[in-house]
């Protein structure tokens, strides 16, 4: 038989949410607060992880208490805002948002600038070290970027993380993410189910990464408005991407063959990232992996950046680290 909540009181996780209503300023105009159908709650809503809906002259604000301190926080400052404007865009409202969450959590100056604008479970997503940081500046700086580094370094989330960025800016209009189809020898012609049984297990990790930063309507929605594109690498043979942010991930298992082939993809507008861990190459014995080739042909190419994540970039939890450290001593790595 369930137990009855304590008496007097709610369950842990029912006390651990909170609701919250903020009158709507009578001087400021609601369409200008709520967006076009909405859609300025929709994006609060999913950058700040609340639930919060506008009724009767009322924002109703719910969630983990963090999270609605924050969305009030934003909601107060968008509110002043409007009391002097009578219209506020995409980009002015991320502003806000951006600023008003770096304040609520203390953050300076400095490290506000840290955070993109995309959040994954009700949190901004930052980059956690200088190599992370390193990183995430050279993507916003230049259209080709390539970055190697051990497990657990961010380098996947990261990319996504800033090419989501650039496709909610209008930046770029479309996101690809690519992997080659190899692991550990096998392939896909011996596997069995259909090709797309076949390649979904290779690409999991990139919908993954994306499953945290959007709800999956909207990853559904955009994959059918073929907004979003995850394919396996051959996908791309014969194909140019204009305005779009393309990842090739796990790079390493490409031959050098492929990988010109996958550069020479970059359209017009076009961002370029390049993963992987040069430590973990499960090409055939004797074949040269195309990112270490790419690396060695490209590195005196003006407009590419090459960045290097090192042990001490790992994010995930802190046995990764000692893991990779073990192996590496190991090794002589």
């Amino acid at each position: 038989m369930p137990h009855a909540p304590p008496r007097g009181g709610a369950c842990p996780a029912e006390r651990s949410r909170l609701n919250l209503n903020l009158a709507i300023d009578s001087s400021v105009d609601h369409h200008a607060l709520l967006g076009s159908a909405d859609r300025n709650l929709r994006l609060l809503r999913e950058l700040l992880g609340v639930h919060l809906v506008a009724r009767d002259g009322v924002l109703r604000i719910s969630g983990e208490p963090p999270a609605v301190s924050r969305a009030a926080a934003v909601l107060g400052e968008l509110q002043r805002y409007l009391k002097h404007h009578t219209h506020i865009d995409r980009e002015q409202l991320l502003d806000i948002i951006k600023h008003v969450s770096a304040e609520v959590a203390g953050d300076s100056a400095e490290h506000a600038g840290r955070d993109l604008d995309v959040a994954a479970r009700g949190n901004f997503i930052r980059a956690k070290s200088e190599g992370q940081q390193r990183y995430v500046d050279a993507i916003m700086h230049n259209d080709l970027v390539f970055c190697e580094g051990p497990a657990g370094t961010g380098k996947t989330f990261l990319a996504v993380a800033a090419a989501v960025s650039l496709l909610r800016r209008s930046v770029i209009r479309r996101l690809v993410l690519v992997r080659p189809a190899v692991e550990a020898g096998e392939k896909l012609g011996f596997l069995p189910g259909t090709l797309e049984e076949k390649v979904n297990p290779y690409l999991r990790p990139l919908l993954d990464a994306l499953s945290d930063m959007m709800s999956f309507e909207q990853i559904r929605r955009y994959m059918a408005n073929d907004i979003i594109e995850v394919a396996p690498l051959a996908y791309m043979r014969g194909r140019t991407l204009n305005e779009a942010c393309i990842i090739l991930d796990e790079a390493q298992n490409t031959t050098p063959s492929q990988m010109l082939m996958f550069l020479t993809r970059l359209g017009e507008k076009s961002k370029m990232i390049v993963t992987g861990d040069p430590s973990q190459v499960d090409l055939e014995p004797g074949q040269v992996s195309g990112m270490t080739d790419a690396h060695r042909t490209l590195r005196h190419v003006k407009g590419i950046s090459f960045v290097t994540l090192e042990k001490g970039d790992i994010v995930r939890h802190r046995l990764v680290q000692n893991i990779v450290q073990a192996y590496a001593e190991k090794t002589g790595g």
